[in-house]
């Protein structure tokens, strides 16, 4: 078995090879080797156990070190496929300029059925997880791997203690090791990634715009390798066929896709990275899954930045590697370095600077509930703190509004979509968490889709960030020059500044034929009958300045947000005001 394995696989060099390595004082060899570890899973069921390829590069030294992994099914995509069955691949990150000086040894990890590795990838499924955990388990001793010419590669350099990091799905697989709490990961740092790939494909019971159909699939077959292809087509059918696109509910398919219940087992650090205007990987991704970790106590540091889908090695560089290197000390070396005694929390503004805080949400949070409410203060309808008693407004389809009609002229009534808005604000009023929506509603339609959006109405300058795609934030050449001359992974994301008199803070969409459960329909009744509706928004945290307002629009069929639910042709409703609400969390608890 293993030599049939190795007849395609002595098509490589197999070679430890010495490198230099600048440090700050001395400039030591690093070794630098390619291993293919074996696993316990067969995810193409070709009868041999998957192997796992993964580069190391180290410190030549007798001494022990912990290890720094980046796991990816990019390596073998994009500007590294020319390059991509070469052994080593090479290191196209900063992270081995970084750490290896710093004795620590760098693994970069490729995901079964991607790159060198054999085997299916399954976009999230427990065979991206049992990849991972494959490569630590050697790193402890706990598995074999073996060189391209066969002979054994044992981890003796290894403490066995592994710091996960990357971006996006090189984010997302640090959350699945955490999740699965793999003995030796003792740390995790997952940027723009995602803890519940259900939440990455649909919102509430409803598919996002764009994945709404055989995402899984498309993702599977993106990231496989040339050579494991045609093997992975069966793996690749039952995804389409297990993916339950009919009915957008969250099944038992998606439920081994989501990492938040490993919570309550997980040991390892976290340090989460988030974008609050990532609309790739959305802003619930981070806030659903820092919340479980909340509760569990789990140690833990975040960072919120203004932009989309990005590296902090973009746009706070320095910053970033001080406290990166602090982070992995204190956690893979014990050192006791304070770390752990700075702000939990680093936020930043609008205007690009930084604020931190003692915790996220932001000490003394509370729920404010403001209901809907009839015109009032020239506003098409009203937010206030005080239920009125009795009144409904009518809402139909939005007809395609785009997103800043939708939330244009909130003072005119207009039936394509309903705007609650409060009086202006006295006092300036910190947004810190997640918002939820409760709407009452008698609809003509058994399926009515609902997008509420939260918007902060008052003149401003918004930033609008470019952003890098997963393929590029993985593959980007990260070499010293370019985090010198600002190139490569290092360059600055473009900022245009808009002037806005709306500003959309955050957005959630519902199937209410989902109110009651995610994992399976409740129509609506069509006969005038009403039906509470509850729904979350996405995390957010924001500064709504004095003399704004505060503005709920809500629509049906959010066609640029969410897929088109064709069950919902014309629709129209009854929303009742008073019970109608959104709970806000908001820093003092009062507006």
């Amino acid at each position: 078995m293993r030599k049939a394995y190795l007849v395609a696989a002595t098509l490589l060099t197999a070679a430890t090879v010495y490198t230099p390595v600048q440090t700050a004082s001395a400039a030591p060899a690093a070794v630098t080797e390619t291993v293919y570890v074996e696993s316990t899973i067969d995810s193409d069921s070709d009868g041999r156990l998957d192997r796992i390829a993964a580069d190391v590069m180290r410190p030549d030294t007798t001494e022990r070190v912990p290890i720094v992994m980046e796991a990816s099914p990019y390596y073998g995509l994009g500007a590294a496929k020319a390059s991509s069955m070469n052994v080593p691949r090479g290191f196209g990150r900063w992270y081995d300029e970084y750490f290896v000086p710093r004795g620590y040894a760098v693994v970069e990890m490729e995901m079964q059925g991607t790159s060198r590795s054999t085997g299916c990838p399954t976009t999230g499924g427990p065979e991206d997880t049992a990849s991972v955990k494959a490569v630590v388990d050697w790193l402890n001793g706990r598995a074999k791997a073996f060189y391209a010419d066969g002979r054994e590669a044992k981890a003796t350099w290894s403490t066995g203690n592994v710091g996960m990091l990357g971006v996006s799905y090189n984010g997302t697989l640090p959350n699945a090791a955490a999740a699965a709490n793999i003995p030796g990961v003792k740390t995790i740092v997952p940027i723009a990634a995602i803890s519940s790939w259900y939440e990455y494909a649909r919102d509430q019971g409803i598919g996002y715009k764009g994945w709404e159909s055989n995402y899984p699939t498309f993702l599977a077959n993106y990231v496989v390798s040339s050579a494991q292809k045609a093997k992975c087509k069966p793996v690749f059918d039952k995804l389409s066929a297990d993916d339950g696109d009919e009915s957008w509910d969250y099944t038992q398919f998606w439920k081994a896709r989501d990492y938040r219940p490993g919570a309550q087992n997980t040991t390892a650090s976290v340090f989460v990275v988030h974008g609050q205007a990532d609309w790739n990987v959305k802003p619930s991704q981070f806030g659903r899954w820092w919340k479980e970790l909340q509760d569990r106590g789990v140690p833990r540091k975040i960072w919120l930045h203004r932009g989309g889908h990005l590296d902090p090695i973009s746009f706070r560089q320095a910053e970033w590697q001080r406290v990166m290197g602090l982070w992995m000390d204190h956690w893979l070396k014990g050192a006791n370095n304070g770390i752990m005694n700075e702000p939990m929390a680093d936020v930043q503004k609008p205007d690009g600077s930084w604020e931190q805080a003692a915790s996220w949400p932001r000490p003394n949070t509370q729920d404010t509930t403001l209901y809907f409410g009839p015109a009032a203060n020239g506003m098409s309808g009203s937010l206030t703190t005080t239920p009125v008693t009795s009144g409904t407004q009518r809402l139909g389809d939005n007809a395609n509004l785009s997103e800043s009609l939708m939330m244009a002229n909130p003072e005119t009534a207009d039936s394509r979509r309903l705007a609650y808005v409060t009086a202006p604000l006295t006092k300036d009023a910190r947004l810190s968490g997640e918002v939820r929506v409760t709407a009452r509603i008698a609809s003509n339609r058994a399926s009515t889709p609902l997008t509420a959006l939260l918007v902060d109405y008052g003149p401003a300058s918004q930033a609008v960030l470019s952003e890098r795609s997963p393929l590029q934030l993985s593959t980007e050449t990260c070499a010293k020059n370019d985090l010198r001359d600002r190139t490569g992974c290092a360059k600055p994301p473009e900022v245009s500044i808009q002037a806005v008199s709306a500003t959309m803070l955050t957005k959630g969409a519902v199937d209410t034929k989902n109110r009651v459960s995610l994992e399976s329909s409740t129509p609506l009744p069509t006969n005038g009958t009403t039906a509470d509706v509850t729904w979350k928004l996405h995390a957010r945290d924001a500064l709504i300045p004095a003399g704004h307002r505060i503005g709920i629009v809500l629509v049906t069929n959010h066609s640029g947000y969410i897929a088109t639910d064709t069950g919902a042709s014309g629709i129209a409703l009854n929303v009742s005001l008073g019970v109608s609400k959104v709970v806000l969390p908001i820093v003092g608890g009062a507006i």
